[in-house]
């Protein structure tokens, strides 16, 4: 039901942006971007319960907590670099839209480095000598 929903809005924003482009274009591109911001605002509540199940899946298994607290800085990192992307990209900067995604890449491999070498030591903990 909540999918039907944001689809609607979806496509009421579009048909409002095909109207609207032609004459008013910044206005076309406010919606565009309001609309995903209002997507977006109704998806955190969803994600606020997907961190919680995954918080508790962690402590339960024994994982360190700050290993999934960078886990989820990560895919925050990289559904914001993408939702960023997409609205500059909606207002015709492609070029922009890319920068952002590659700041988003970069910030993602100095988060994951700690974790990366967590998981080369223990590989190598795990080889015989």
């Amino acid at each position: 039901m909540e999918m039907i929903q944001i689809v609607g809005l979806g496509l009421l924003a579009t048909v409002l942006i095909l109207v609207i482009k032609e004459q008013k274009p910044i206005f076309a591109f406010l919606i565009a971007a309001s609309t995903g911001i209002l997507i977006f605002m109704y998806l955190i509540g969803k994600i606020g319960g997907i961190i919680e199940v995954l918080e508790q899946l962690a402590e339960s298994s024994g994982v360190q907590m700050i290993y999934l607290k960078t886990i989820l800085k990560i895919i925050g990192i990289a559904y914001i670099a993408e939702f960023g992307a997409q609205i500059v990209r909606d207002a015709g900067q492609e070029s922009i839209a890319s920068k952002i995604e590659l700041a988003g890449k970069v910030l993602i491999m100095v988060l994951a480095i700690p974790i990366i070498s967590i998981i080369i030591e223990t590989v190598m903990k795990l080889l015989p000598a």
